[in-house]
């Protein structure tokens, strides 16, 4: 099998099963190249499965992937035909990665850079630790999303949970619909013209068309950036 593999990996495009490849060996073959168009059937539920891509390729699953799908991930476009399962994306560094239903937990998290679009909902702890990676959520997401997230975007058409920016650097948040509570140290902010071109164009890259007019700007109050005693209670 493995012979055969790495002839149709020659031709940049193959169709790789895991209904009668391991996990292992998909993996494997879709490091040994740095192009081409690949899709990858029966995943199953399957963890970490595309992850640490570096090449400009593109990815599609055709179905459900369970923890840490796409972590790492570098100039790869990786698409999901199902729901991801907790860490999608996680410490992505560049490309795109596009879920077409529902995301877990920590999903985007520490992530350094690229897109990373959720069609459906995102659970707890949306774009933790974010660094950089810019996510657009269509639906709603849990508490905790942007905790403590550094820098990149969290787009979110729906609602969020509770603590939203909790002990927030200088990623910027976006929320069309009601945010339920705000975490330490984040408050609202004026959307200013370069705000909503900066939306505009996440909005247009994740394929969405809604006006920016229907969201509000999320930041940092910057109160939490030095220890001040005062300030103890919120750490």
């Amino acid at each position: 099998m493995v012979t055969a593999s790495r002839s149709v990996l020659a031709s940049g495009n193959a169709v790789l099963d895991l209904a009668r490849m391991s996990l292992r060996e998909v993996n494997q073959f879709l490091h040994d190249t740095d192009n081409g168009d690949f899709l990858i059937r029966n995943s199953r539920g399957a963890h970490s499965l595309a992850c640490g891509l570096d090449g400009d390729m593109s990815v599609t699953i055709d179905g459900h992937v369970g923890y840490y799908c796409a972590g790492m991930n570098k100039r790869a476009h990786v698409t999901v035909n199902g729901n991801a399962g907790t860490g999608l994306a996680e410490n992505m560094m560049s490309g795109r990665v596009h879920v077409k239903g529902d995301a877990s937990q920590s999903a985007g998290a520490t992530g350094c850079g690229g897109l990373l679009v959720i069609d459906g909902n995102a659970s707890a702890r949306c774009g933790i630790a974010l660094r950089g990676l810019d996510i657009v959520v269509k639906g709603s997401v849990g508490h905790m999303s942007a905790f403590m997230a550094q820098a990149g975007s969290l787009v979110v058409l729906g609602d969020t949970g509770d603590a939203l920016g909790d002990s927030l650097y200088e990623a910027r948040l976006f929320v069309r619909g009601t945010v339920k509570s705000l975490g330490s140290d984040c408050v609202a902010k004026d959307m200013r013209d370069e705000h909503k071109a900066a939306l505009r164009k996440l909005l247009d890259d994740a394929g969405v068309d809604d006006d920016v007019s229907e969201f509000k700007r999320y930041g940092s109050a910057r109160n939490l950036y030095h220890f001040h005693v005062d300030n103890a209670g919120q750490y």
